[in-house]
């Protein structure tokens, strides 16, 4: 029986580190859902359709990952789907309580739940898609903490 992992998130946009996380979760499951949340609270950089069409870019050829999108709460998407486990990434200490809190709220409204928390590679840790995003809207490039199509959208967006 193949086994799904879904790895839930805004990604506006994914980065190195995501990617990362996706490739080592794959060593574990079959396959991963690269579940993009649309989050009202939020106003994204980019849209729903380009943070999807990048993961795309980014994945492609990968029959493995699957990219989707979600609205609501993550158990309503998991449940609907029937998938279970969730992975998520934890770059510091200040992330696991808010991480740990979600993932035992998840389990009481959905007891089938699991999540399997991951940290990053080393050279990771510090990256999240805010510091991409204030890196690129000051005129600064990073290559290497994002591959070559989020940096083509990137620069798309803050080049004037």
């Amino acid at each position: 029986m193949s086994k799904t992992a879904v790895y839930p998130g805004s990604f506006d946009p994914i980065t190195n580190g995501h990617i990362d996380l996706v490739y080592r979760a794959l060593k574990i499951f079959d396959k991963v859902t690269i579940a993009v949340l649309v989050n009202t609270k939020k106003e994204p950089l980019f849209s729903l359709k380009e943070r999807m069409e990048i993961i795309q870019d980014v994945f492609k050829g990968e029959d493995r990952i699957k990219v989707d999108y979600f609205e609501g709460l993550l158990i309503d998407y998991l449940k609907k789907h029937n998938y279970n486990i969730v992975i998520r990434g934890l770059r510091a200490v200040s992330d696991f309580e808010l991480e740990f809190q979600m993932a035992l709220t998840n389990r009481k409204l959905y007891p089938d739940f699991e999540t399997f928390f991951m940290v990053p590679a080393i050279n990771y840790t510090f990256l999240n898609s805010s510091v991409i995003k204030e890196i690129y809207r000051f005129g600064g490039r990073a290559p290497d903490l994002v591959p070559p199509a989020v940096e083509k959208y990137l620069k798309n967006k803050f080049d004037r």
